[in-house]
């Protein structure tokens, strides 16, 4: 993520938030919104969901999402209906100017399908390129984390704050898979990060959904989250928490961070350079 972001409430984005109403209060809306879709796909929730194809298995993946986007798209845009949509969720890179909803209904679905509790809803607002707002929701849990540009990082109304750990050794550090069938250039990428975080780190944890690490990155409950490609819905949501909680936002050679950067590292200001170091070897 760029300096710009992390040092977010710069005078563009402060500008369009007095010109357009209060960022505050569309945040708050923007929560009822999601906690409303969620709660949808809670009730979805159960069993595994058998699949036998990957058409069979896509056409799940879409039930979920298409349920929760029913509730969650006509709120979103009643907020804000000048605003674009981005359709992709895998999609990555810049955004034309202006305000995009950058939406994952069904955060970690998969997880959804086979009866695991490691997803949820996320919404994020991006204006001119810059997350104004974001809002992840829970529904398992009942938790909602939210950030404003500027205006910190928050579960349940509570501030967050990354770890003050200072040491790598010492450090829960994770990653997560990008996506299925992900170039074997990459993966093998991923492979190798693995193995020098089990040497350098004290636990590495690896699992699906993004999103879910980087939030525990922001309430200091994991010290360093990286991860190899990736989506702008996957990462925009969990990188402004993590900014806001206090964290340092970067690719995973310690370069400035956007959507259409190749990676992503998100880690405690303590362990950042630490992590740089062992990713970049």
């Amino acid at each position: 993520m760029t300096d710009s972001i992390q040092s977010t409430g710069n005078a563009a984005v402060a500008e369009a938030a007095s010109a357009s109403g209060s960022d505050a209060e569309l945040l708050a809306q923007t929560a009822t919104a999601v906690g409303a879709a969620g709660k949808v796909l809670r009730e979805r929730f159960g069993d595994v969901v058998p699949y036998r194809t990957r058409e069979e298995l896509m056409r799940a993946l879409a039930a979920n999402d298409n349920a929760a986007l029913d509730v969650l798209r006509p709120r979103l845009e009643r907020l804000r209906p000048e605003a674009g949509w981005v359709e992709e969720e895998l999609a990555g890179g810049a955004l034309p100017a202006g305000e995009w909803w950058v939406v994952d209904p069904a955060e970690g679905n998969v997880n959804h399908l086979h009866g695991l509790p490691e997803w949820g809803v996320t919404a994020t607002l991006v204006r001119d390129n810059e997350p104004v707002l974001t809002v992840v929701h829970l529904p398992l849990t009942g938790e909602t984390y939210t950030a404003l540009a500027g205006g910190g990082a928050y579960l349940d109304g509570r501030p967050l704050h990354v770890s003050e750990t200072a040491d790598l050794g010492l450090s829960l550090v994770a990653t997560s898979q990008a996506r299925p069938d992900e170039d074997e250039a990459i993966t093998q990428r991923i492979g190798s990060s693995i193995t020098a975080m089990l040497v350098d780190a004290l636990v590495v944890r690896t699992s699906v959904p993004a999103s879910l690490h980087l939030l525990n990155v922001a309430a200091g409950r994991i010290d360093a989250f990286w991860q190899f490609a990736g989506a702008r819905a996957d990462l925009l949501p969990g990188a402004l928490l993590v900014a806001e909680a206090g964290g340092r936002i970067s690719d995973a050679e310690g370069l400035p961070w956007t959507p259409a950067s190749e990676s992503l590292l998100a880690a405690a200001p303590g362990v950042h350079t630490a992590a740089v170091a062992t990713l970049s070897r």
